[in-house]
């Protein structure tokens, strides 16, 4: 697993290093943003908290493209915190999400395509004020899905859908798994799936300076209630204020059978649920 975690980490650094060559196979491009917010009260009468707020982003993507092959590769990362007068930092938001598809053109804009995506997060979250406990961490989950298909794709859209796919779910931190989070059987740090999977993504501009960039993936167990379809919808707009301001609106929404969430009546056991996160900010963009 480690072996494949380096494997990609390092792709984009192949695809920067066939660049630097000249080699007009390779396709690059990629932006780090960091938003901020801060809020300082002093005898303030209305009442109120000082805060500060970050969410850092990273962009990349290396697509190569030779006669009938392309090769894309995309890398998603997201980190944001909290902090409120004299409570600790909190995470706000953690994302990891890598892909890389392999196709060979088929007709038209169809490809025989073969899928690589994973996914998972960078540091603990806690169920706040709870400190002490962790209820997720660096693989745990972690997701890795692969899988064969046709892959339909343009300049703004491409949609892959893969009949003949499998999920793994990682929860490598024992506790967790003792517990069966996530999804895995208890005592269990890997849950094995086979199914369907659908991956679209659409990225266009809209207006001037307003870009459009939605994903979703789709992931239908046939093994044990394929009724149950995963879904991981992220939804972007991009407002380009000038060469290194930037606003972006970011939500996400997830739905898993398999991951139960305690509600607030805690006399209720767990069950599952939508998840949904929004972000809006202004802040600096760098691209490269």
């Amino acid at each position: 697993m480690k072996k494949l975690l380096i494997l990609l980490f390092i792709i984009p650094a192949l695809a920067f290093a066939q660049q630097e060559k000249k080699d007009t196979l390779w396709t690059t491009s990629g932006n780090a943003t960091f938003n901020f917010a801060q809020v300082s009260l002093s005898n303030w009468a209305a009442g109120g908290k000082s805060s500060m707020s970050g969410v850092m982003m990273f962009n990349y993507a290396a697509n190569y493209k030779k006669d009938k092959l392309s090769w894309d590769n995309s890398f998603d990362f997201r980190y944001g915190f909290l902090k409120e007068e004299d409570q600790k930092v909190r995470k706000s938001d953690d994302k990891i999400d890598i892909s890389s598809k392999l196709g060979i053109e088929a007709s038209g804009n169809w490809n025989y395509a073969g899928l690589l995506n994973f996914k998972s997060q960078f540091a603990k979250g806690y169920n706040y004020p709870d400190t002490d406990n962790a209820i997720s961490k660096f693989m745990a989950p972690g997701y890795l899905t692969f899988g064969v298909g046709m892959d339909y794709k343009t300049d703004v859209l491409s949609v892959m859908m893969a009949p003949v796919s499998g999920k793994l779910t990682f929860v490598t931190d024992d506790d967790l798994a003792a517990e069966g989070a996530f999804g895995v059987e208890p005592g269990n740090n890997l849950r094995a799936e086979m199914g369907a999977t659908v991956k679209a993504q659409l990225k266009k501009d809209i207006m001037k300076n307003v870009t459009l960039d939605t994903k979703v993936d789709l992931f239908s167990n046939y093994l044990d209630e394929p009724k149950n379809i995963d879904i991981d919808w992220t939804f972007k707009i991009i407002m380009k204020v000038n060469d290194y301001l930037s606003a972006n609106l970011i939500t996400q929404m997830i739905y898993d059978n398999d991951v139960k969430i305690q509600g607030d009546d805690e006399t209720l056991p767990p069950s599952p649920g939508l998840q949904f996160m929004e972000s809006f900010g202004v802040g600096l963009t760098f691209k490269f």
